[in-house]
């Protein structure tokens, strides 16, 4: 039986002047092993939801494998303490697979936890292409505004981040939901690439800060433009500019900051 994604849950809610009994929906997170050609690569706590795009857009995201045909074989396998994503590679992927290798058991708001080297923290990011890509003003201003109505998660449980592609002329076309905000970006990631959606056509929009995996991510799926509605860190801006993506921080109210590769936006 699939694991839900959300539970209802009794509890007490205790107010000013009274407390009252209540159920409240609440996001499930549980462990997702990422398994290659029979070796666990990483183990996340993550909403089981969506796990096929998960572990498609891990791997491409982590840099394990480029595309979807390097792929020969795929499933889901669920376990009684958890979710396994098992993925069998090309044969000339093993090398890929030796370079990303790490074991893990990470918090929802870590997607660093585990590695084997400083090196691999700040690993050097592939050069983003997407200079066709235009964003017109008004609808990265808009773009989180338009990313709330289809948080149908957090509609239900007010608990989880959301990232959505956002496409000119179309809008947000694609959203996926997480308790963690790497994990829904990797959904995304894997989401678009299942679909055959070219991620150099449209800009990432995130409802968390923007930190350097997020960065790291869209450089390793090629997607040109990140877009946020809270602050970035300062290594995320360095690395965006190094990487050629266009950073949009505090994209709400009408308004957004920009901190690297501003022409995209027009």
């Amino acid at each position: 039986m699939a694991a839900a994604p959300t539970l209802s849950a009794p509890g007490w809610s205790h107010q000013a002047d009274s407390t009252l009994p209540v159920h409240r929906t609440l996001p499930e997170e549980v462990p997702v092993a990422v398994v290659f050609n029979g070796t666990t690569l990483a183990v996340m706590m993550a909403t089981p939801a969506d796990i096929a795009d998960f572990a498609m857009g891990f791997a491409i995201s982590e840099g394990v494998i480029a595309g979807v045909d390097e792929i020969e074989e795929f499933e889901i396998v669920e376990q009684p303490r958890g979710i396994e994503a098992r993925i069998w590679l090309r044969a000339d992927r093993a090398q890929a697979l030796a370079d990303r290798r790490r074991s893990l058991a990470g918090p929802v708001g870590c997607g660093l936890c585990g590695i084997d080297s400083l090196d691999q923290a700040l690993r050097a990011l592939p050069p983003v292409g997407g200079d066709a890509l235009l964003l017109a003003r008004a609808g990265v201003a808009q773009a989180t505004d338009a990313l709330r109505p289809q948080q149908v998660l957090h509609g239900q449980t007010r608990a989880t981040h959301a990232a959505g592609f956002l496409v000119p002329g179309r809008g947000i076309v694609a959203v996926r939901e997480d308790v963690g905000r790497h994990n829904a970006l990797d959904k995304l990631i894997g989401a678009l690439v299942r679909a055959g959606t070219d991620p150099a056509s449209g800009a990432a929009v995130m409802t968390s800060r923007l930190s350097v995996e997020l960065v790291q991510k869209c450089a390793f799926a090629g997607i040109p433009a990140l877009i946020a509605v809270s602050a970035p860190t300062g290594q995320a801006v360095r690395m965006a500019e190094e990487a050629g993506i266009t950073l949009v921080a505090f994209a709400r109210a009408g308004g957004f900051d920009v901190y690297s590769h501003p022409h995209r936006i027009v």
